[in-house]
């Protein structure tokens, strides 16, 4: 893979200081982090990539995995025996009651049903211990590194862990899912003759909170998931084994929101330079960024860019939306995300070919 460096007019940067001290931020958390969604930069952590036992948010795995399974929000589950009875916080299921699996969703989020998370792996995998497969391998694909589940709610096991760092990575897949975006940000809701009451209470105490999930066993003490925006910047705080959550959480998503600011690095579509053409009339085919990002930057900070070519120079032809690279993006040095470049056209192969024989006696002048 080559590297090449884009022209000024699509160079995307601004000047750069180091990142700012958390300065009086001292959660009283086993381990935390702050992320930004736009980008995954971390704008503060302590003890954030140490595997600890988590709770109850080990549930924004399986709601996500739930809503990647392919199964539609209106099907009919009935509940079966072995989903019935789990112990800690339920929604008493009753074997042989029928209800969406969008009912259990809400039961699974808002009031962490423990029976809605056996119901809701059984339904969607065919059994408790093929859903955690698919949840362990769905964690190797966020890069969360630091995680090994072994059920699908929470409840204290051997070897169930996760860290603060991979949980806000978990965030931000929940977010860019708008059903689980939508469920975990709801105050309460009627539900298959229930009502529920979502158990976060940052959503009715904290401006601009739009969820995620509490947690807590007696092992892995008092965990929680939030993220709230502001002026387009949204933020995501993850604390592990807190006795004092909810003003933690106020307080470093307070200071993210003082100390930074949501800035466009590169908007999907948006032209970004050109990469060189072999096999085309062309000499160049047009590049543009095939995602947007944007990222919580201090004021002074800024992001560089640099494209990475799949291969330079194309070999035509080149159909529009094609992936002909990456916009690598870099803070400080340190690379914050990755952006596909795509082509922002189609480019024939048009090579020139002799048609008839004075194509061919020119040719042959000229070759």
């Amino acid at each position: 893979m080559k590297l090449r460096l884009l022209g000024a007019a699509a160079a995307l940067a601004c000047a750069l200081t180091a990142l700012p001290a958390a300065g009086a931020v001292e959660p009283h958390a086993a381990a935390a982090a702050l992320m930004d969604a736009g980008s995954g930069r971390v704008l503060y952590e302590e003890n954030a990539h140490e595997p600890l036992p988590i709770a109850s948010i080990t549930k924004l795995m399986t709601a996500l995995v739930a809503l990647e399974s392919g199964r539609a929000l209106d099907e009919a589950v009935t509940i079966l025996p072995q989903w019935t009875g789990a112990e800690g916080s339920s929604l008493y299921l009753r074997p042989g009651e029928t209800l969406t699996l969008e009912d259990l969703l809400y039961g699974l989020l808002l009031r962490s049903g423990n029976d809605a998370a056996l119901a809701v792996a059984g339904y969607c995998a065919g059994s408790e211990e093929a859903f955690v497969a698919q949840m362990n391998r769905r964690a190797g694909e966020l890069g969360m590194k630091d995680t090994h589940f072994t059920n699908p709610s929470g409840l204290d096991g051997e070897g169930h862990v996760s860290s603060a760092y991979d949980m806000a990575l978990l965030a931000r897949a929940c977010l860019d899912n708008e059903t689980l975006r939508e469920i975990v940000s709801t105050r309460s809701s009627s539900r298959a003759g229930r009502v529920l009451t979502n158990h976060n209470k940052l959503l009715w105490r904290y401006e601009g909170c739009i969820g995620l999930k509490t947690g807590y066993t007696q092992r892995a003490g008092r965990t929680l998931v939030s993220a709230a925006e502001r002026e387009g910047l949204t933020l995501i705080c993850v604390t592990l084994n807190d006795p004092d959550d909810w003003a933690d959480h106020a307080a470093l998503l307070d200071w993210g929101f003082d100390q930074y600011r949501v800035e466009p690095v590169v908007r999907a579509g948006e032209r970004v330079g050109s990469v060189p053409l072999a096999g085309s009339l062309l000499p160049a085919c047009p590049v543009a960024a095939g995602e947007t990002l944007t990222a919580a930057l201090a004021d002074g900070e800024a992001v560089e860019v640099r494209a990475v070519w799949k291969e330079s120079p194309l070999t035509a032809p080149v159909a529009k939306g094609e992936r002909v690279g990456e916009l690598v993006c870099t803070l400080e040095g340190a690379e914050l995300a990755r952006v596909p470049l795509t082509a922002a056209a189609s480019v024939p192969a048009d090579r020139w070919e002799p048609r008839n024989l004075w194509d061919r006696l020119w040719a042959g002048l000229t070759g």
